[in-house]
């Protein structure tokens, strides 16, 4: 029940975020820039649906096995798109490239919450 809430705050924050992105940024960052702050928002609305999926998947199944998943998507939303957000911001923050160096870290922990996702459910269905 907790990662449908926490899926939904994640989506809601990511459509004003699009929207922001959309209405307010594109006069004020350059396009480079606003694309890095477009492709954090695409990363958190697609694993935003990643976490209501494990969600779902746990109180369809009566389980907490996807606990985990939800985890590392919510960290990687973290590491990556709010990395993501910051660095968008670089020409007027000096120093904040090296922000950057975390956004893999974000990745890597959505490649590890999918995989752990197929891996719970080849062994839900092999039971």
């Amino acid at each position: 029940m907790k990662q449908v809430i926490i899926g939904c705050v994640f989506m809601a924050f990511a459509v004003a975020l699009g929207a922001f992105g959309a209405h307010g940024l594109k006069d004020l960052i350059e396009e480079d820039s606003l694309k890095t702050f477009e492709t954090g928002v695409k990363y958190q609305v697609y694993h935003a649906f990643a976490i209501l999926l494990c969600g779902v998947l746990n109180i369809l199944l009566n389980t907490k096995k996807f606990n985990l998943s939800a985890n590392l998507f919510i960290i990687g939303i973290i590491l990556f798109s709010f990395s993501l957000y910051i660095l968008s911001f670089r020409e007027y923050i000096d120093g904040i490239r090296y922000i950057g160096i975390i956004t893999p870290l974000g990745g890597i922990s959505f490649i590890i919450a999918w995989l752990f996702i197929a891996f719970q459910t080849y062994k839900l269905v092999k039971e």
